[in-house]
């Protein structure tokens, strides 16, 4: 590699490795990748690496892709990178942000502090915090560069469902849904978890008129939409005309999309932060203009 700065990526997210590689007028290389018989991985590196290497990898299962990473920065920094960035935009483990029961593990301090020892910057998307403001609270402060797919999604549904609703879940999907609707000029509520015991949930829908009107729930994250069935359901109910699902991250286990539709909603749509079928907005343009102004201000 001959250029100041790459963009290395693994195979599965060639596509969008390219896609910003392009935007950003850099070169891209690939990470090669072998599992030995007895599970354990060899990687191989373009060699030599200049100054400046960008590293695409989203930890969506992430238990084997963190090992990739503890392997890949050093290596990365033993071929010449002197400035280490993770473009991660789904991060791990954010959801585990306090001690629940005595003796657990705070995995969203442990996991924010291992890629920050690791990595100049990481830069994701989306990431779910909630009992914390920023990741400067987990990692050195501008370690942590957390950008929002809101206002892309919400552009989307604005485009594709003139005059939807925007309907977060729970309370927990309330900084997306704000978000999105204020830069989209569409009206939004928020629901929110009502427990009747340690395994009996139920959702309790907003206040808001979805009588004849067309309705998009939006959240962070999707991964066995039960939460979004249940809202979905709700909100039929009461009268809504449409029911579609906008997420940024993409993490749909087993039977997750085809248990949405057969709950009645008809579109389901993602950014492309993780490769998925449902993947209608690119996240790049976002990714790119943050990530120039970051190797501007260092040049």
């Amino acid at each position: 590699m001959t250029t100041q700065t790459v963009l290395l990526a693994f195979e599965e997210e060639a596509a969008l490795g390219q896609e910003l590689a392009q935007a950003l007028n850099v070169e891209v290389g690939l990470i090669q990748r072998h599992r030995f018989p007895d599970g354990e991985l060899r990687l191989v590196l373009p060699k030599p690496l200049p100054h400046t290497v960008l590293l695409l990898r989203g930890l969506q299962q992430p238990n084997e892709k963190l090992t990739e990473l503890m392997i890949a920065a050093p290596t990365a920094r033993e071929l010449g990178a002197q400035r280490l960035l993770l473009v991660s935009p789904y991060l791990a483990y954010m959801r585990q942000d306090m001690e629940f029961t005595p003796g657990e593990a705070v995995s969203q301090r442990h996991i924010a502090r291992l890629l920050s020892h690791f990595f100049d910057h990481v830069i994701t998307l989306d990431p779910h915090l909630h009992r914390i403001n920023s990741l400067d609270e987990v990692m050195p402060a501008g370690a942590g560069i957390a950008l929002s797919a809101a206002p892309l999604l919400g552009a989307w549904v604005a485009d594709k469902v003139p005059g939807a609703v925007l309907i977060g879940p729970d309370e927990e999907s309330a900084q997306w849904v704000r978000e999105a609707a204020q830069s989209s000029g569409l009206d939004f509520g928020v629901g929110r978890k009502v427990r009747h015991g340690d395994r009996d949930v139920t959702l309790a829908l907003p206040d808001i008129d979805v009588q004849g009107r067309p309705v998009v729930l939006l959240d962070d994250m999707a991964s066995t939409g039960r939460t979004l069935i249940g809202a979905a359901q709700g909100l039929l109910a009461r009268g809504a005309s449409s029911i579609d699902v906008a997420v940024t991250h993409a993490l749909f286990n087993g039977s997750a999309i085809a248990d949405l539709h057969a709950a009645g909603v008809r579109h389901v749509w993602s950014s492309n932060s993780v490769p998925h079928a449902s993947n209608a907005v690119s996240i790049t343009p976002l990714l790119a203009t943050t990530i120039k102004s970051l190797l501007a201000a260092k040049a």
